[in-house]
């Protein structure tokens, strides 16, 4: 393949991702926190990189996928990072899901280098990383989004560029606003029906055939019933999203009162001790609660 590329963050979504990337005939670099799936990748093909400026270094794309906005900016910006070794015509891909101001402020640096920035977060989970299948969501210039589409289309299929610099992470927003709001909506319904007396499961049968279907009643909802709550998309993840999206409301004057009903659930989920659970335990959430309220 034509770019060599570096990938930062071997994490839930990292690493299948980057695995990903190898399978599709790319040159890869790898860097993490963690040395175990780097050692997992360097023995599938993969070439180790000790630290982010080494990454940048010896590739002309350098994507990230990392936890938080800090996080990104310690990895791009700060000393010892990408931005260091990056070259004039190289190209950085943040896919990490991050507040959409301080990506348009790295993305002005990176330009000041003669480098594109995209940031092109993600949606679909463990299982969409696994099978190469996420919706990316993506911000930049046009020429950056043509260089990135092969890279893209070896970790996505539903690949939509949204607009410029930090459009992708308003995408990202707006996705985490729908998914929490409806998560809670599913784990109020099945909740209701069960304490109710009625077969929760039949209900999910039947709402799916009409207007309530959803890809989270169809799988989160399933996770509900059989309270399986192992991490996809972890509680404290949704948490940290919450915040960019009140961050963008509030900046932006737009009400979302059904979401700030949601911030404070996955608040309470946090503080129970639910933090690396799947989000879908904000129905566990509200068992205690009911519980407590017998």
């Amino acid at each position: 393949m034509g770019d060599r590329i570096g990938f930062i963050g071997l994490g839930i979504m990292g690493k299948p991702m980057a695995r990903n990337l190898l399978s599709a005939g790319f040159q890869v670099t790898v860097h993490s926190r963690s040395p175990g799936p780097v050692d997992e990748l360097v023995s599938g093909g993969a070439t180790r990189a000790g630290a982010p400026r080494e990454v940048a270094a010896s590739s002309d794309v350098t994507i990230t996928m990392l936890p938080d906005t800090a996080d990104v900016e310690q990895v791009l910006v700060r000393p010892g990072g990408v931005l260091e070794g990056v070259s004039d015509g190289s190209l950085v891909i943040d896919m990490s899901s991050i507040d959409p101001g301080s990506t348009r402020e790295m993305s002005a640096a990176f330009a000041s280098k003669g480098v594109a920035m995209l940031d092109a977060p993600v949606s679909g989970g463990e299982k969409g990383a696994v099978d190469a299948a996420l919706s990316i969501m993506v911000g930049g210039d046009d020429a950056a989004f043509a260089r990135a589409r092969p890279v893209f289309e070896a970790l996505g299929k539903n690949i939509v560029h949204v607009g410029q610099s930090g459009a992708g992470q308003v995408c990202k927003a707006c996705n985490q606003l729908v998914v929490a709001a409806t998560i809670e909506a599913v784990a109020e319904a099945l909740l209701l029906a069960e304490r109710s007396g009625v077969d929760a499961a039949k209900v999910r049968e039947a709402l799916l055939g009409g207007f309530a279907a959803s890809k989270i009643l169809e799988v989160h909802g399933q996770r509900m019933l059989d309270r399986a709550f192992d991490p996809g998309f972890r509680v404290r993840l949704h948490r940290k999203d919450a915040r960019i999206v009140q961050h963008a409301a509030t900046a932006t004057a737009t009400p979302i009162p059904s979401f700030t009903a949601v911030i404070a659930q996955l608040q309470k989920a946090v503080e129970a001790g639910d933090s690396d659970r799947d989000h879908s335990a904000l129905y566990a959430e509200l068992v205690r609660e009911a519980r407590d309220h017998g």
